[in-house]
């Protein structure tokens, strides 16, 4: 049984690592769920304390890669917000079609699929909408540090609590099939999505340019200063025009040099000048 204690240059040590390791700044007031999810960790390697568990991690890839996994937040649901959803299907993809070649998304931090499947539906609402527009061209790209949660995102399955978290009657007709007590999404709506693991303190340059980027309600978790190179480099990862949506909270005004605020009606996203 794993020590239920953590002390606080313990918790330090920790804090650190996940900030080295991943970019997450931990505060002050989350020691409770430190210790509940390492004494989980440590009980199913089989060591005695967290003390054991943390002293392992710098030397155990695997280990410090569950630690990461363990620590993140995979809050989530269909058409978050849908300000942003209505904002694509609407005004951007229209605009995008114009430009006659193909269009790239890339959702950041996907945990569990709904955000990347969400635009993916939006691709066809969008159709559905205005006649005559041409998206034969679309690729999504779905990110997450978390590959226990990308392996449940690539299912494209999804249980009854989480069909009822922001989707209409008519999308969960749409664009799922019933299997049980599970519901799939449709082969046309899940082959525009690719699931990849990725941190968002790498380099972004194997990921390739975008047209439109979402990355919402992500850099509230990380330090002052790794949010403004984050927010750097999702920038520069824009293709001159392509749109970056954050959260509500979140603002882009340490790339401003590089990213106009454009608003919708409602909604607001960043484009890229």
């Amino acid at each position: 049984m794993a020590d239920e204690r953590l002390g606080q240059t313990e918790y330090n040590t920790f804090r650190k690592f996940l900030s080295d390791a991943c970019g997450i700044v931990l505060g002050d007031n989350k020691h409770y769920l430190v210790v509940s999810r390492l004494n989980r960790m440590a009980r199913d390697a089989g060591l005695p304390t967290i003390s054991a568990l943390l002293a392992k991690l710098p030397h155990d890839r695997e280990l410090a890669r569950q630690a990461v996994e363990a620590m993140t937040t995979n809050e989530t649901s269909w058409f978050r917000d849908q300000h942003p959803f209505n904002s694509l299907r609407d005004h951007i993809l229209p605009e995008l079609a114009r430009r006659g070649t193909a269009i790239r998304l890339w959702s950041a931090a996907c945990s569990s699929g709904q955000e990347p499947y969400s635009l993916s539906m939006m691709i066809d609402e969008s159709l559905r909408t205005h006649s005559g527009l041409s998206l034969a061209n679309v690729q999504i790209i779905a990110t997450d540090v978390s590959k226990q949660i990308l392996d449940e995102a690539r299912t494209g399955s999804y249980d009854g609590f989480s069909m009822m978290r922001g989707l209409t009657d008519d999308q969960r007709q749409r664009y799922f099939v019933s299997k049980g007590d599970r519901w799939e999404i449709t082969p046309r709506v899940k082959g525009r999505v690719s699931f990849r693991e990725y941190n968002l303190m790498q380099s972004y340059a194997s990921l390739g340019r975008f047209d439109v980027i979402f990355c919402r309600n992500v850099l509230i978790y990380f330090s002052a200063t790794a949010k403004e190179d984050i927010l750097r480099r999702l920038a520069q990862a824009l293709n001159p025009g392509g749109y970056l949506f954050l959260g509500a909270a979140e603002t882009a005004s340490s790339a401003s040099d590089l990213l106009d605020l454009v608003r919708f009606n409602p909604g607001s996203a960043y484009k890229r000048r």
